[in-house]
């Protein structure tokens, strides 16, 4: 979740409210400049900071937030904002915080109980022997599952989400290959914004047939109440900087989910982000191939988060902050594009690389998303520059 400047595509305009382009006047008011005039030694000191701020911002576009929280959500905000901040802290964070925690707490018992007398096996990713879980055990992990998310999301104030499904274009249509169109898919694969994305996909895409297993830092297989709930999914959990024989493992290990779901029908799909990474909503980065190797139809789904003061993009602040900057937002949007199933042609069948990239050409076009170069690595760099800290060590290490 829970990512070469030059080679960057020029960006857009970035989105503002309800995802409309930023005037100058918006930009300004968003993150204000210092004036050329100051002569200050304070003014002096801080203007080359705020450049240097507004050199990565487009260095890094990709990862830069552009709402009314500025770098990292620590930006200067208006007196009103700061008042709505101030309410939202004593009134509705403190409720929607019990929740949360209600909902997630209900869902771990369930998961407890449906996986009560069943070995998890560690082999080919932990937790796989819960994810084969069968009969009233599957039946309640997904239809709790499915409910539960949705109230998790009502919990961060998406009440409402429009959905936009593209999945079965017009029969009329003569460039339409019908019989390819009802060919099943191995894998769904998303663009990734924030964790949100995960609850949507749980919520939408859940069924007793139709299990959605994704790909998951290790350590989030650790985490309490997160760990167990992870595993009755049946993540695929994976060390980013590994590149060993247990790396490749994991890499098997998807090829052959994904086939397996291509081929049975009651077979669980995989849910996929192969951007490896999030960004802040309105860019595409490189596609990694794992989702492709398998040489099998994909369900590609594009996210979008429209907004009006916080972008719900996790993409470079702490957890925490995000986490309450989004409980403190009386109502958030998300809305999402089911395209159709793309099918490899032969040639994309034999060029794992060719096939990522033509999915991810429709993404953008679809989604209106600007294409970018950039990946984890530049991230890190980004966010130590925004920390004041050294480039990472992780740096010089290959993504996945």
């Amino acid at each position: 979740m829970a990512p070469n400047d030059a080679a960057t595509i020029a960006p857009s305009e970035p989105e503002s409210v309800g995802g409309g382009r930023m005037s100058s006047e918006d930009k300004v008011a968003t993150r204000p400049l210092l004036s050329s005039r100051s002569t200050s030694p304070s003014a002096a000191s801080a203007a080359p900071v705020q450049e240097s701020i507004e050199e990565l911002d487009r260095r890094y576009a990709p990862y830069a937030r552009r709402d009314a929280y500025g770098p990292m959500g620590l930006g200067p905000v208006s007196a009103a904002e700061a008042f709505r901040l101030a309410f939202a802290a004593v009134v509705l964070v403190p409720l929607r915080v019990v929740a949360g925690v209600l909902v997630l707490v209900v869902y771990y018992l369930v998961c407890r109980v449906c996986t009560l007398r069943v070995e998890e096996e560690r082999e080919g990713g932990e937790g796989d022997g819960y994810a084969r879980l069968e009969g009233w055990r599957r039946e309640g992990v997904v239809r709790c599952g499915r409910a539960l998310a949705r109230a998790m999301l009502f919990v961060f104030g998406f009440y409402w989400i429009r959905e936009y499904d593209c999945r079965f274009p017009d029969a009329e249509d003569e460039h339409v290959d019908q019989s390819k169109e009802m060919e099943r898919p191995g894998a769904i694969v998303s663009n990734h914004v924030s964790y949100v994305d995960i609850l949507y996909h749980i919520y939408i895409d859940f069924d007793i047939s139709l299990l959605p297993l994704c790909l998951l830092k290790r350590s989030v297989g650790r985490l309490p109440l997160v760990g167990l709930i992870s595993k009755c999914l049946g993540c695929i959990f994976v060390q980013r900087e590994s590149k060993t024989s247990d790396f490749k493992g994991v890499s098997g290990a998807v090829t052959e989910r994904i086939q397996r779901a291509h081929q049975q029908k009651n077979a669980p799909m995989m849910l996929l982000f192969p951007e490896g990474t999030t960004t802040n909503g309105d860019y595409l980065l490189p596609f990694k191939t794992g989702a492709f190797l398998a040489k099998v139809p994909v369900q590609p789904v594009i996210l979008r988060y429209p907004y009006k003061r916080f972008n719900p993009a996790w993409e470079s602040m702490s957890g925490a902050r995000h986490v309450f900057l989004l409980l403190c937002q009386f109502v958030n949007y998300l809305e999402v594009i089911h395209l159709p199933v793309y099918c490899p042609s032969e040639q994309e069948k034999n060029d794992p690389k060719l096939y990522a990239n033509n999915v991810r050409k429709l993404m953008a076009v679809e989604g209106n998303l600007v294409l970018s170069d950039l990946g984890l690595a530049e991230k890190r760099v980004y966010h130590a520059a925004l920390n004041g800290n050294s480039l990472p060590r992780a740096l010089h290490q290959k993504d996945d």
